[in-house]
């Protein structure tokens, strides 16, 4: 395969990758996490909530590895280190954020501590708990649809400014 082939291989499987990802960030924030509220009764709402979201996580924590390695070779491929110092760039800066984000989370503070602190505030006060997993999943997906639809612009040439 040729280099060419390559980065456009690794675009569309960002591409792909940021669809999966973003798209269950948005399912959970906008349907999961809504629907366990309204549903559930406060003391089960912790356990179907990790129920359901365990069929999730192998997809979050593939899609997030695979659009971090697609978007570094990208980034390399075009010699493009230098667009994190040029404010035209936002959406790049944006998008590594959001990513870094979500790696810590998932691969860091969620197993090493994440999981057992909410599972305690859950079970100490349910309601409180998940306004605060539902804020944080919202602030979330706002910051990723910006950083997608930036994206999108910068690619075709739009730069805002």
């Amino acid at each position: 395969m040729q280099n060419v082939d390559l980065f456009v291989f690794a675009r569309a499987l960002h591409v792909i990758c940021v669809i999966l990802w973003i798209g269950g960030v948005g399912f959970v924030t906008t349907v999961l996490i809504p629907a366990v509220r309204r549903i559930a009764e406060p003391d089960e709402r912790l356990a179907l909530f990790e129920r359901l979201e365990q069929a999730f996580s192998f997809q979050a924590k593939l899609t997030t590895l695979l659009t971090g390695f697609s978007g570094a070779y990208m980034l390399s491929f075009i010699q493009g280190w230098e667009h994190f110092l040029q404010l035209q760039y936002w959406w790049l800066q944006l998008m590594t954020l959001v990513w870094l984000i979500f790696t810590l989370v998932l691969f860091v503070f969620e197993p090493w501590f994440l999981h057992r602190w909410f599972h305690l505030q859950a079970l100490k006060d349910s309601d409180r708990a998940f306004t605060l997993l539902h804020r944080m999943h919202k602030i979330l997906l706002v910051l990723s649809l910006l950083a997608a639809a930036g994206a999108v612009a910068g690619a075709h040439g739009f730069h805002f400014g």
